[in-house]
């Protein structure tokens, strides 16, 4: 058997181990999962645990387990483990050596060397640490490479002519951002900067506090309890990951203490928007890291030609939009942040023993798909604002959830519109599909509906909208929904040679069943009657109206009068759908 370079991305919080094979690219699997916790520590009996079970027991015996001690290395330090002191070198082999033992299992073969990730700002005595851990765990380091370098080289960053890209890595325990400069035969980092104390386990912390607070509110304080506390953090890393791709989550822990003689459960429900209200403060400061790394590398944020994600806290919506917002560019998310390093660690490995590497084959969204919403356009409310949910580029299988809430009291349906494309009014994208949620509680406006969107790799999309109180929902499936524009495109075409391949064929086309005549002027009557309807109900509204609100109606009302007037069912339909929406907007 061939000699096999290992690729393995030491993480703060979790590492992982990849492979190159077949000339593609891998993650090998630790305990059936492709993440490890970069946590060491002893058991009740003195075992060695590393990993998962080490991580479980770290909040009731912290005094013997190890955690983050990537932050250690390359200082002339030990930390205590139950009974014993270790350097940062030895805890951080034990971890190398799980992944490596994996590794062996999972090839049936022995495996000797490997490549191992370190942050760009890493100095010569950390690399050097790193080099050492490996040498304890059995492992020949043939290559220490940057963990920015390595992401570039997962994504597959495009640079025969070079390319100035920013990797903005937030992890689970450290943040770093680098400008990278890509050319056919150098990666070079220009410029780097972040904080090693700052990550997704203060996102955890930041839920724990509110846990805390609402828990104190009752009367209750759990911060003595370690089991207690031990649950409260596996539920705010639970409920962070569920925010990431839904508006709302619950939180729920029975028993989780007793207050009194009596038991104290906890169901809390934490919404996305207050979530991100937390984390706020820490976003900033890495955007602030940010625009200083592009400083110290002497260029501006126009002269970044891509961002890459790199680590799981980046999956939190809020850090992509400030991104977007920042940066001008949409951030490329599709290979998995949590495994792009190692990945890239895995493709260098194969470099160097000579192995071909093929493309990383990652199915994404080549368009952003989402709805229609009351919002802000251009400093102006709108009531087309367009509201993506899944953004193009985006790995699939995906579904991404959002909140909307009704506009007026008493409403009791609402049409949900599905859009495809990128342009922040709604209506200058493809509207592909249309569904009505109806029956909805007769309550105040601010009525919460839950949308969501599943795309599938056939392509097709699922749309559901659910609302919160009750659970009544609707939905719609869209087929082919990622080539709609391409069929689109298909039936303009046959459009416009209709008149040339047709023309033999018009007599025996023109012909229609009376039936279907019947039935499509009945439909036609009823969309007509509904419109005047809606045209008088409008017509009530201009007398209270301001200036711009009622130009805004007499337009609506002549839209809809042209279409009534053309016999066009089609413009009528568009035409009645926004009046509809602007009506609503007035009156709530």
């Amino acid at each position: 058997m061939s000699d096999i370079i290992i690729g393995i991305d030491l993480g703060t919080t979790n590492s992982e181990v990849a492979v190159v094979q077949d000339g593609i690219s891998r993650i090998i699997e630790v305990d059936g999962a492709k993440l490890l916790p970069s946590v060491v520590g002893l058991a009740d009996d003195g075992a060695l645990l590393v990993g998962q079970a080490a991580r479980n027991q770290y909040a009731l015996y912290p005094e013997r387990t190890i955690r983050s001690i990537k932050r250690r290395m390359g200082e002339d330090t030990k930390v205590a483990m139950g009974p014993q002191s270790y350097t940062p070198q030895e805890i951080s082999a034990l971890i190398l050596k799980r992944l490596k033992q994996a590794a062996e299992r999972d090839l049936g073969q022995p495996v000797t060397r490997a490549v191992i990730t370190v942050p760009a700002y890493f100095s010569d005595a950390q690399r050097q640490a790193t080099r050492d851990a490996g040498e304890l765990a059995g492992l020949e380091v043939v290559r220490i490479i940057n963990e920015p370098t390595a992401a570039a080289l997962a994504y597959e960053v495009d640079h025969p002519q070079g390319k100035t890209i920013l990797v903005y890595d937030l992890g689970g325990g450290t943040f770093d951002v680098s400008v990278v400069r890509i050319t056919k035969d150098l990666t070079e980092v220009l410029a780097s900067h972040g904080n090693n104390q700052l990550g997704g386990d203060d996102f955890d912390d930041r839920i724990i506090d509110h846990l805390l607070e609402h828990l104190r509110a009752q009367g209750h304080d759990p911060r003595e309890n370690r089991p207690a506390m031990a649950r409260l953090t596996r539920a705010a890393e639970a409920a962070k990951i569920t925010l990431s791709d839904a508006p709302f989550a619950l939180i729920q822990e029975e028993y989780l203490l007793e207050s009194a003689g009596a038991p104290v459960h906890l169901a809390l429900e934490l919404s996305r928007e207050d979530y991100e209200a937390m984390i706020e403060p820490y976003l900033r400061e890495t955007l602030d890291a940010m625009h200083i790394a592009v400083k110290g590398a002497g260029l501006t944020v126009a002269d970044l030609d891509e961002v890459l994600l790199v680590g799981g806290a980046t999956r939190t919506p809020l850090v992509q939009r400030r991104l977007e917002e920042a940066l001008r560019m949409q951030p490329r998310s599709e290979v998995d942040p949590d495994l792009c390093v190692a990945t890239g660690a895995a493709i260098q490995a194969a470099v160097i023993a000579g192995v071909q590497v093929a493309s990383v084959l990652v199915d994404v969204t080549p368009y952003t798909f989402g709805t229609s919403a009351i919002g802000d356009l251009n400093g102006e409310p709108y009531p087309y604002t367009y509201c993506p949910l899944i953004r193009k580029n985006t790995a699939i299988p995906v579904t991404k959830s959002d909140a909307f809430e009704t506009v007026y009291d008493g409403q009791r349906a609402v049409q949900v519109e599905v859009y495809q494309g990128e342009d922040p009014d709604a209506l200058n994208n493809t509207r592909i599909g249309s569904f009505l949620i109806d029956g909805l509680s007769d309550v105040p406006a601010g009525n919460v509906i839950i949308t969501s969107f599943s795309l599938d790799v056939n392509g097709i999309l699922h749309v559901t909208s659910r609302e919160k109180r009750t659970g009544l929902e609707a939905k719609i499936t869209i087929d082919n929904a990622t080539t709609r524009f391409a069929e689109d495109e298909l039936a303009a075409a046959r459009e416009r040679l209709s008149a040339f391949i047709d023309a033999d064929e018009e007599e025996g086309e023109a012909s229609i069943d009376a039936s279907d005549t019947d039935a499509d002027a009945a439909g036609e009557r009823r969309e007509a009657v509904a419109a005047r309807a809606l045209v008088e109900k409008a017509e009530r509204l201009l007398a209270g109206a301001n200036t711009d609100d009622r130009d805004d109606l007499v337009d609506g009302i002549e839209t809809v009068r042209d279409a009534l007037a053309a016999d066009d069912i089609k413009a009528l339909e568009l035409a009645v759908a926004q009046l509809a929406d602007l009506i609503y907007y007035l009156e709530s």
